[in-house]
């Protein structure tokens, strides 16, 4: 059996932990270790003003979970903890007919969480007019092209094969959106988005790469393929 937990009326926190950006006002991310039910991963970890928050998606990649946004809430099923014998329920592998392998979609939550890391930090220093190099951002980008390499070993279904193609559009915006901010920092035109908290959220661009992020993680936590809009250029 799964555990769920339902998380209501927090459009704002989704936002925040699912897409990877950030408001920038008095926060710290990390890269921390967390154990889960026994089990260990790293996730990015946010402090803001006192409170920490971690991504959900990251949360319930590392228990073997999943999570699903349902209009104001979000759904996290987490499996139950191992019982006095040792044993743990856990869903079993999900057809290959008509949906995702379970290889797949860790392969592919890890690769989501990936593009988080390399599109929040360059999110907080152009807003808050931090240096940034492309040094700097090429190791995010490197380690993004990894995740999204291994999510592409992991394919084994026509499902798979569909999300990965959604996966790669993704990848590909982030690109994209990263060189913009790169080229406009060459250009110091970037202090235009330090002038609003707002500004780089509401960039037309950023607003795709939030929306398709949402639309992965939903889509992979229902185990079926499903297309949208957001997710394609």
């Amino acid at each position: 059996m799964k555990k769920t937990t339902k998380l209501r009326y927090l459009p704002y926190l989704i936002a925040l932990l699912s897409c990877g950006f950030s408001p920038g006002l008095g926060q710290n991310q990390q890269t921390r270790k967390l154990v889960i039910n026994g089990q260990a991963g790293e996730a990015s970890v946010i402090e803001i003003q006192g409170h920490s928050y971690v991504d959900v998606a990251a949360l319930a990649r590392i228990a073997n979970g999943s999570v699903n946004f349902q209009g104001t809430e979000v759904v996290v099923s987490l499996p139950s903890s191992p019982d006095k014998n040792g044993s743990v329920d856990t869903e079993p592998e999900r057809s290959t007919d008509v949906g995702f392998s379970r290889t797949f979609v860790n392969a592919a939550f890890e690769e989501i969480a990936l593009l988080r890391e390399w599109a929040s930090p360059l999110a907080n220093a152009i807003r808050n007019g931090y240096p940034v190099t492309e040094d700097w951002v090429a190791s995010y980008r490197a380690k993004a092209a990894n995740g999204l390499a291994a999510a592409s070993a992991a394919v084994s279904t026509s499902a798979d094969q569909s999300a990965f193609q959604l996966l790669t559009n993704e990848f590909e915006a982030v690109g994209q959106w990263s060189n913009k901010l790169l080229d406009a920092r060459k250009s110091m035109s970037a202090a235009n988005y330090s002038l609003s908290a707002e500004a780089l959220r509401n960039d037309p661009q950023s607003q795709k790469i939030i929306a398709c992020g949402h639309f992965l993680t939903s889509m992979l936590a229902g185990w079926h393929y499903q297309d949208d809009s957001s997710c394609h250029s």
